[in-house]
This record gives C-alpha cells, sequence and structure tokens, in this order.
C-alpha cells in the first residue's frame, strides 16, 4: 500500500490543495498585528504609571479595563492564527510540546468558530463594562446601542455553539 506521501496528486488535486499556503501571509501578518497590540499595550501600560497618582479609581478602573481589553485581542489573535493554521494550512507538529494549549489537539474549524465568538463576548463585555463605569458621560442612545449589539453576539455565539451541537450531534435534535 501507498503511503499518503507518495500518492501521487493530479495536477489540478495538487494546486486546489495547494493553495491552502496563500494563507500563510495572512497568518503572519496577524502575527505583525498581535505585535502591535503588544506595542500598544505597553503603551498604554506606561501611561497608567506615569498618571497613577492624578488618578482616581474610576479612572484607573477604565485604563485597567482597557489593558484588559487588549489581552483579550490579543488571544483572540492567538486564537486565530494558531488555530486557522492548524487547521486550514499545514500541522504544527508540536509532538507533545509542554506548551501545547489544550485546545488545539482537538481544533476543527466549528471549534474555533465557537472559541472565537465566545471571545468577542468577552471583548464585549469590557467595552460595555466600560461604558456602564463611564455612564454619565454618555447618551442612552450609546448605552442602548452597545448592549444591544452585545446581546446580538451572545445570540450569535449561542446559535453557533447550538448549531455546532447538532451537527456533531444530529441525534441531539430528537431530545
Amino acid at each position: 500500500m501507498e503511503s499518503p506521501r507518495n500518492s501521487k496528486m493530479s495536477p489540478l488535486s495538487a494546486i486546489l490543495f495547494g493553495s491552502r499556503w496563500l494563507q500563510l501571509p495572512l497568518y503572519l501578518g496577524l502575527i505583525v498585528a498581535q505585535l502591535v497590540y503588544v506595542i500598544h499595550f505597553m503603551v498604554e501600560l506606561t501611561h497608567l504609571i506615569a498618571r497613577l497618582p492624578h488618578l482616581n479609581e474610576a479612572d484607573i478602573m477604565l485604563m485597567v479595563l482597557g489593558l484588559i481589553d487588549v489581552v483579550m485581542i490579543s488571544n483572540l489573535l492567538i486564537m486565530v492564527i494558531v488555530g486557522g493554521y492548524e487547521t486550514f494550512v499545514s500541522r504544527l507538529n508540536l509532538n507533545g510540546h509542554p506548551d501545547e494549549p489544550d485546545w488545539l489537539s482537538h481544533v476543527n474549524a466549528n471549534l474555533l468558530k465557537v472559541k472565537l465568538a465566545m471571545s468577542i463576548i468577552g471583548i464585549s463585555s469590557i467595552h460595555l463594562l466600560k461604558t456602564f463605569i463611564n455612564v454619565e458621560n454618555l447618551d442612552d442612545k450609546t448605552l442602548i446601542w452597545q448592549t444591544v449589539i452585545h446581546m446580538a453576539f451572545i445570540a450569535s455565539a449561542v446559535s453557533i455553539a447550538w448549531i455546532d451541537r447538532i451537527m456533531a450531534h444530529p441525534d441531539a435534535q430528537k431530545h
């Protein structure tokens, strides 16, 4: 029996299968975006430390929430970079590396969508919390729309997870 590596593909199959490597520059670009977020985080942390004597508790909380927001977006980027590359381009071949994320061993496109949706909800939650802390400086329309958008993110994530569950377990529809 011939191994998969030695099997011959038709030229069209080789082109189609090889086209997945066109995503590599996209993932490398996201790594650059990750670096931009690291720099942004350091700049904001420096501002927090420099202004600390002149800040009240609410201002500190808003700035810390901004830092948390950057970290959560950075986590989202890592999930897309690592999970997307592993799912759509090529295996990372980590061979039991001690730092391998638990979720990476069973990542697929549907799981990645659910994780991304949950991350977006977390990021949206941070923005909404910042809005509520700064409520006296905003109008009601802004508060309502941010809440509606956040609820839409939640509804979308629940829908994605529910659809993923149905697709993974077709018998779950019967219960």
